[in-house]
């Protein structure tokens, strides 16, 4: 019983769930003012049964009092037939009298209308009695009356005490029908306000259903049309069997919603293809983007960005982009962002001045102040996940009125070639300008010193003077010939590769260097294969490459060390058989974090260490010399151990080529192009 109670008030919850908020009102209206009818006229028809009650009261009194006197001195000599008489004459002429009792002091009953007492008396005789109510009073001079249901209506008891002479006989008791025209109108009032109630409120249910299915349902199919309509649902239909202005209504939104629907499907593909086109441009330029609406939530990012700041295969697009952002640009460009968002649009007219007159992008400067200024340059040193160096300029997107803000566009560009190269500039000026002016002031003051005190000197230091400067000039003659190498090799020449004989030109390089090493206390050897096949490439390229590699090595080991030039055959099952050159040295040793830039031009290891004569270009013309042999070069190092450099070149197969070097090969350093500016 108490589930099918549960189940019941959840159906009618739900039912009254689905009438409107002016359904719910005016029903609530109607049950009011229905209520306040039904109270009125309830209050009514009580009014006019109390006033028939009180009438009855009182007539009931009288006729009590007066019947009581005229038959207490008959009660009193016995005379029951007068009594029988007059009580039957007055109970027939009053219609409203129900019943007539005569009691005795005891209670018993020894006459009554409609009701007689037997004439004789015998064991079978029943005795009846009236029972009188508690707050019946004998010695009372006045009536006692009562009202009370019975199954044939509402009586009045009038209870009148027999007295005669001051002496108490007995009791009278009469009963009075209330008046039925009263009776009746109340009744009919009742009933007419109860049939009113009822039908009030069957009308509000029977409206109520006629709204929810004529007006209700179509109204919510109409909101929930327009809600998916407003979702880019085109497909959606409203079937109603409705005539009317509803019915025009619906006719309506359907042919809107099929018009929207074929509208869509012309006009997709273009949208998609522009979409697509814009995604495209996006995300194949060079610099990084990305687009934030004013929460700072990401709309938009391209393949560089993500590469840029290390959110490859993470999902950022409706993130926020200052939880994503590494932390030195988070800390940089919280406020700035901020700003933007919050910044004032100017009036039309100096947005359109400002259009004209400045078309370039706002750029954060953070080296200075952190306010937002035209032509300041934003640039910072991320060290995750890969350590380079940004330009981060920011763009308010304003709408087409340009008043509002809507977004801003992040433009990210990693400078950290052109920080490399302006590092290696630097670095190269300050070495040259050094080794320039080193033997240009050494030249200058010993030939000075001989054009003025010539005569004053001897053969022998004239000759120390002469030799001095020769030696200043082959070393600025060095200088030079290694720029206008780098820039030869970079350039678009086309060297001719054919057999070359390493053994032959090894012992070049040994005879070049034999006195040198000599000089300074170290051993040069060479353990080269005997019977070594000749190798496809250029003479003199490799001939420099042995040369600078040798040089290197003696430079940087002490008297007393050992520099060793190997030369031996690799063979392979996956390649071709190839000879491997190896210079190694028991020098000072390269440090593990100088090992990836020592072939970069203008980088010099003596910087770290001790200073030392060079221009940092060698080992970058070894690298580009062995780049074009189709190779490449290694290095193992430990500091205070000694370095070991080699490479392999391919055994020569009678089958001379030409390799043609454009300007292309040389981006593959990040210091091409200073060495084009140098030629």
């Amino acid at each position: 019983m108490l589930n099918l109670l549960t189940k019941l008030r959840q159906i009618i919850a739900l039912w009254w769930s689905e009438f409107t908020l002016q359904t719910k009102l005016m029903a609530a209206a109607t049950l009011v003012v229905s209520l306040l009818m039904s109270g009125l006229t309830f209050w009514a028809v009580n009014t006019i049964q109390q006033d028939a009650r009180l009438n009855d009261t009182r007539f009931g009194s009288d006729l009590g009092l007066l019947l009581a006197t005229n038959a207490a001195p008959m009660v009193a000599e016995h005379d029951f037939p007068s009594l029988a008489r007059f009580s039957g004459r007055f109970f027939r002429s009053t219609a409203s009298v129900r019943y007539i009792l005569y009691a005795d002091q005891e209670g018993k009953i020894f006459f009554g209308i409609p009701y007689s007492q037997a004439e004789g008396s015998n064991s079978l005789t029943i005795e009846r009695r009236i029972k009188l109510p508690e707050n019946y009073v004998q010695n009372s001079e006045l009536p006692f009356i009562r009202q009370h249901i019975t199954p044939n209506g509402e009586v009045t008891d009038v209870f009148v005490p027999l007295r005669h002479q001051g002496e108490y006989l007995g009791v009278l008791a009469i009963g009075i029908n209330p008046n039925p025209t009263v009776v009746a109108s109340s009744n009919l009032t009742r009933d007419v306000t109860i049939a009113v109630f009822i039908s009030i409120w069957a009308m509000v249910i029977l409206g109520a259903v006629f709204n929810a299915l004529t007006i209700t349902k179509p109204i919510k199919e109409l909101l929930v049309g327009v809600k998916n309509i407003a979702a880019k649902n085109f497909k959606q239909r409203i079937d109603l069997p409705l005539g009317g202005e509803l019915g025009e209504l619906i006719a309506s939104f359907n042919e809107m919603a099929e018009r929207l629907e074929k509208y869509e499907e012309q006009n997709i593909e273009e949208l998609t293809a522009e979409k697509a086109k814009l995604e495209t441009l996006v995300s194949t330029i060079a610099d990084g983007a990305v687009l934030i609406d004013t929460n700072m939530i990401i709309i938009l990012v391209n393949p560089t960005a993500r590469r840029i700041f290390g959110w490859e295969g993470k999902n950022v697009i409706g993130e926020n982009v200052l939880h994503h952002l590494p932390t030195e640009l988070t800390i940089k460009l919280t406020k700035p962002l901020y700003q933007i968002v919050a910044s004032e649009t100017k009036s039309e007219s100096q947005s359109q001045e400002e259009t004209l007159t400045q078309q370039e992008p706002q750029i954060l400067a953070v080296d200075h102040e952190d306010h937002l200024s035209n032509g300041d340059e934003f640039r910072i040193v991320l060290h995750q996940p890969k350590r380079r160096t940004v330009r981060i300029l920011l763009t308010q997107v304003l709408d087409r009125e340009r008043e509002n803000v809507k977004g801003i566009a992040m433009t990210v560009q990693d400078i950290t070639r052109e920080a490399e190269l302006n590092e290696a500039k630097s670095q190269f000026i300050s070495n040259v300008s050094h080794e320039l002016r080193t033997p240009l002031f050494n030249i200058k003051s010993f030939i000075e010193t001989l054009s003025e005190y010539g005569e004053d000197l001897t053969e022998e230091q004239r000759k120390e003077f002469l030799e001095t400067a020769n030696h200043e000039t082959d070393r600025l003659t060095r200088l030079v010939n290694d720029v206008l190498d780098l820039s030869r090799l970079e350039s678009s020449r086309v060297y001719n590769f054919c057999a070359v004989d390493l053994t032959q030109l090894i012992e070049q390089t040994l005879r070049t260097y034999q006195l040198n090493a000599k000089d300074k206390g170290i051993q040069l050897v060479q353990a080269l294969e005997p019977n070594l096949l000749p190798v496809l490439g250029h003479y003199d390229l490799l001939l420099q490459v042995i040369t600078n590699l040798v040089g290197n090595a003696l430079k940087f080991t002490n008297p007393g060390g050992k520099v060793t030039i190997r030369a031996y055959e690799v063979k392979s099952h996956q390649q071709p058989s190839q000879i491997r050159v190896e210079v190694a040295d028991t020098g000072i040793g390269i440090a593990p974090e100088d090992q990836e830039a020592i072939f970069d031009r203008f980088f010099r290891v003596e910087n770290r260490v001790h200073t030392l004569e060079g221009t940092g270009l060698g080992l970058s013309i070894v690298k580009n010399i062995i780049d074009k042999h189709q190779s490449k070069i290694y290095l193992k190092s430990a500091v205070g151990q000694g370095t070991t450099f080699w490479f392999d070149l391919p055994v020569y197969r009678e089958e001379p080529i030409s390799v043609e070097t454009t300007q292309e090969s040389s981006t593959d350093s990040p210091n091409s192009n200073l060495s084009s500016q140098i030629n």
